[in-house]
């Protein structure tokens, strides 16, 4: 696996495979970035609009569902995930 950009553009939905995708490496420090700033107790609006770049005052629907996709899919990573990363990436797992 190569080093993830570090604020790579965002997709409207994040994945939702059983195993890991080339979208998830590629973005791992979007999954962790959300991750912190919930633990921190950050707004959504906020975390929408810095770490996914999308204006939830002008696009709040596809701000909220890119939002809550792509928390979904970081949680999914750091409960699951991970075990393919440590195998070698997507495509990887047995």
């Amino acid at each position: 696996m190569q080093t993830p950009p570090l604020d790579p553009e965002v997709a409207d939905s994040a994945p939702d495979d059983p195993t890991l995708t080339a979208y998830d490496e590629q973005h791992l420090v979007t999954y962790w970035r959300l991750l912190d700033a919930v633990a921190e107790g950050a707004d959504w609006k906020e975390v929408a609009r810095i770490v996914l770049h999308i204006d939830p005052d002008r696009e709040p629907a596809r701000a909220r569902h890119a939002f809550d996709s792509h928390l979904a899919r970081a949680e999914w990573m750091a409960d699951h995930g991970y075990r393919d990363l440590v195998r070698g990436g997507h495509g990887k797992s047995e």
